[in-house]
């Protein structure tokens, strides 16, 4: 099928994909992804529930247990038959978990997974994000790229969006938009946005996108540029917004630990508040 040759040549071969669900309406579009790229690469796909509990609800017996057991179960078993419809083949995996975001750090390790396919929660927004969301910290501490889904969010591959700062965080995310544009014929425009702060950052972020369009030339590939100035992680949700971009492309600082999930980094910011998919590399 051509839609599956365009999904490999998106994100290339994927050995090992990692969804993570949380058994939510918020889950669909994640689902769907995650279906569709182990359908490409003829992998099996291994879904993770996490059902977290804390000692409130032990001592509300077993009932309470049971029900969302049920409700685990049942959510399962529509991710199955779509699944089925397209000849995948899942791996279900539950645990039980006072920390979702461990435990999906564990998985991913576990399975040696290529990419943790996660949705966004519809009321996740700068308040909850800086408290630390489940899906902040998930990106925070994987092992491998993250690709983020909103609901009603669907990745076309035609119009994809390099957001950079020019650190060596972005470098990764930078070769992987290079390589989709080169790979995937699908891609129709690629375009890399820097932000500057202030006036005085203009020259440094210019002199970042010179860079990045050098680099894609030297692939064979077109990119145009966009310098953006203000409060970053506004003009890049901005900028996907205008642009109509279905996915973008960022990478998130090494730091890790309370302190910069309290902060919280651009890259936690735009996919708090993007319309659009958002696939968050790391540096190896």
């Amino acid at each position: 099928m051509n839609e599956d040759k365009y999904r490999m040549n998106l994100m290339g071969e994927l050995e090992s994909i990692l969804l993570a669900t949380d058994g939510s309406e918020y889950s669909g579009g994640a689902i769907k992804e995650a279906i569709n790229f182990a359908r490409a690469c003829k992998t099996v796909l291994t879904v993770l529930r996490v059902l977290e509990y804390n000692s409130e609800f032990e001592t509300e017996g077993l009932k309470y247990v049971d029900e969302i057991e049920k409700k685990a179960a049942e959510h399962f078993d529509i991710i199955r038959t779509a699944a089925a419809e397209q000849n995948v083949e899942c791996d279900i995996v539950v645990r039980r978990s006072t920390q979702a975001y461990e435990t999906i750090i564990d998985e991913a390790k576990k399975t040696k997974a290529d990419i943790i396919i996660m949705g966004r929660r519809g009321n996740t927004g700068l308040k909850k994000l800086m408290l630390g969301s489940q899906t902040a910290k998930t990106i925070a501490y994987a092992p491998c790229k993250v690709l983020v889904v909103p609901k009603d969010s669907e990745i076309k591959g035609e119009n994809i969006m390099l957001a950079t700062d020019g650190s060596k965080y972005s470098e990764a995310a930078q070769a992987e938009a290079i390589m989709m544009a080169k790979r995937c014929p699908f891609v129709k425009n690629f375009l890399a946005v820097s932000v500057a702060k202030s006036e005085d950052r203009v020259a440094a972020v210019e002199r970042n996108l010179a860079k990045v369009r050098e680099v894609a030339e030297k692939a064979g590939v077109k990119v145009d540029t966009l310098a953006l100035k203000g409060e970053p992680y506004k003009a890049i949700v901005n900028a996907s917004m205008e642009t109509d971009r279905d996915i973008i492309i960022m990478g998130t600082h090494g730091r890790t630990g309370l302190e910069r999930l309290l902060m919280g980094s651009v890259a936690e910011r735009v996919v708090a508040l993007a319309m659009c998919s958002i696939l968050v590399t790391k540096t190896q």
